[in-house]
């Protein structure tokens, strides 16, 4: 069994997740009209790798026994309608989302809260795999200077991009 305040973290947790895959809809829609549609289906994945997380999470509390506390999730709000803002978005708010996972981290190790440290790890390591991607897509941006050129073949690369989480949460282990 988990403490209340574990559990209250983690419920919070959800809500981050939960708002991240809003806010990677959102920014997918935007690509998308904007004729960016490779750039939308990357996002999408994201969208889906993000509800996975949030799932991991739900399940995780059931298994533990805690109650499940769900809040409203706000609605995401971003400016960027280019493909290099957009992404540096993207990794300012996966940085937050670090910053967040690490917090658990650390309450689980000072709760000695074990299962929590081994759940929290995966977390931490999928978080440098999310920081990773987005400075590599960054670089990528800077290797091609803006030309479009450039942004055609850097959407069409981001549209190959396939979903390899489970999306029936129900057989999420």
């Amino acid at each position: 069994m988990i403490s209340k305040k574990m559990s209250d973290r983690i419920n919070e947790q959800i809500n981050r997740e939960m708002f991240s895959a809003y806010l990677y809809m959102a920014m997918s829609a935007r690509m998308t009209e904007a004729g960016y549609k490779g750039v939308g289906k990357w996002l999408m994945v994201q969208y889906h790798e993000e509800m996975f997380h949030a799932m991991k999470l739900y399940g995780y509390l059931q298994d533990q026994g805690a109650t499940i506390d769900l809040k409203a999730i706000a609605v995401p709000a971003f400016k960027e309608t280019g493909i290099k803002e957009l992404v540096q978005h993207v990794l300012e708010h996966e940085k937050g989302v670090t910053k967040s996972i690490n917090e658990i981290m650390a309450q689980a190790i000072e709760e000695k809260d074990y299962a929590t440290q081994g759940l929290a790890q995966w977390y931490v390591n999928e978080q440098v795999e999310e920081e990773k991607n987005d400075m590599e897509i960054l670089q990528n941006i800077e290797l091609i200077g803006g030309s479009a050129q450039g942004l055609f073949l850097l959407n069409i690369e981001l549209g190959k991009r396939e979903l390899d989480v489970a999306t029936d949460f129900t057989k999420i282990s």
